[in-house]
């Protein structure tokens, strides 16, 4: 059996994140990797998708964007590239095609089986993805056979589905993306929406994300906000990584020609029900936004800003449809697809500690997981707002690795 004090579980951003800092505190580590370094880049992303935070915001310890195209936004490619010179720059020790298929506690650490073998280690890092499974209603199973349904794991191109029309579920990020995507190919395209978060690609003639970063919305820590869970369970932005720095919300996507609907509810009898309350999920959203540009006003004015921002500017509210169908006959040919863009969540299956609560989630305070010598990196606010995004994970990392180093006894930069 091979003993290191650290195994690091996924060779993503947070994972090698976490091996620099280990490495940097000379803490004998492994990382382990089921596919190849940045595997779900490379395999669970359609093939148009950018990143949504502009280039400028790409940094890794050591590593940072130094492109023509500070404003622009990375390609799935790209991605994958920025991570591997990151992987290589820190030398980190990773293993790929090694799958880890169970972790359990023992007296002094923890054991790990993988698909290559036995290890014991002291400590063991989570950075396995927050996004591991796609999330797809229990209904789905009373959809008709004739009509086929894909999650955004599946989904690649337009062209890849049968003729016909579209149903899309799911109003953030990935859904309005793809709704965008599939409407322009010519299909026609029914957006399910329910709770979502609306945002301007630009405001004030700055990306919104530099208004994030800038104000120090994003610098919040997780002791910090009012009601951590519900922070670490809200949708992604409606936003979209173009050359144009488009705002892609629902008003957008009206204009196009996509129809949208209520939340999708269930299936009966071959139909699929829909809320009604589009206004209000509309106005919510709305409101949401407006005290969110608020909040960066109030910033530029105390700070001396203003002046090196464009004018103000302000956002014509979500166009409620006037009429809006409350059902769906799925027997009837008009959709042909579903695409269930209705979030993520980890998969843990492999981690046999009592650390996950009934609802899949992982118990832990910033990182430092309900069990000793194990901890998380890469989830929803693990730290700070800005936690799964790359730009967010260094501070994180370091700072779990602090903890992780006072653990094995190793003097860490806080001291």
């Amino acid at each position: 059996m091979e003993r290191f004090t650290t195994v690091v579980v996924g060779a993503g951003h947070a994972g090698l994140a976490a091996s620099h800092f280990l490495t940097e505190r000379s803490i004998d580590h492994v990382v382990l990797e089921r596919g190849e370094v940045a595997n779900s880049w490379r395999r669970e992303r359609w093939d148009s998708f950018r990143l949504l935070t502009p280039n400028w915001q790409s940094r890794l310890p050591g590593l940072r964007y130094e492109g023509p195209d500070p404003d622009g936004y990375m390609t799935m490619g790209e991605v994958t590239g920025f991570i591997e010179r990151f992987a290589a720059l820190s030398r980190a020790p990773v293993r790929t095609g090694t799958g880890v298929t169970s972790v359990r506690r023992v007296d002094d650490g923890y054991h790990v089986t993988t698909s290559g073998g036995e290890i014991h280690c002291r400590t063991l890092v989570i950075a396995s993805g927050a996004c591991n499974r796609p999330v797809v209603p229990p209904f789905h199973e009373a959809v008709p056979s004739s009509v086929e349904q894909l999650t955004p794991f599946d989904y690649r191109e337009p062209g890849q589905l049968a003729d016909g029309g579209v149903l899309v579920v799911g109003a953030s990020a990935t859904g309005v993306q793809l709704a965008a995507e599939l409407r322009r190919s010519g299909r026609p395209v029914i957006l399910s929406v329910g709770e979502h978060v609306r945002l301007p690609r630009t405001f004030r003639g700055r990306d919104v994300l530099w208004w994030m970063d800038a104000s120090g919305v994003w610098d919040q820590r997780y002791d910090e906000v009012d009601d951590l869970q519900r922070a670490r369970r809200l949708p992604s932005p409606q936003l979209v990584g173009t050359p144009e720095r488009a705002t892609l919300d629902l008003n957008a996507l009206t204009a196009m020609g996509v129809e949208l609907v209520g939340r999708w509810a269930a299936v009966r009898d071959g139909r699929a029900l829909f809320s009604g309350g589009l206004r209000n999920v509309f106005s919510l959203a709305d409101l949401k936004m407006e005290r969110l540009l608020g909040t960066f006003e109030e910033w530029a004015r105390e700070a001396g800003r203003d002046g090196e921002v464009g004018p103000p500017e302000s956002f014509a509210p979500t166009r409620v449809p006037t009429k809006t169908r409350l059902q769906l006959d799925l027997r009837g040919g008009e959709v042909r697809t579903i695409v269930w863009a209705t979030g993520f969540r980890p998969d843990y299956a492999w981690l046999d500690v009592p650390v996950v609560d009934e609802k899949g989630r992982l118990r832990h305070d910033g990182g430092v997981v309900d069990s000793p010598g194990l901890y998380a990196l890469g989830l929803p606010v693990l730290r700070r707002r800005r936690s799964t995004f790359i730009h967010g994970i260094e501070d994180d990392a370091r700072e779990v690795i602090d903890h992780l180093a006072g653990f094995v006894g190793v003097r860490s930069n806080i001291e």
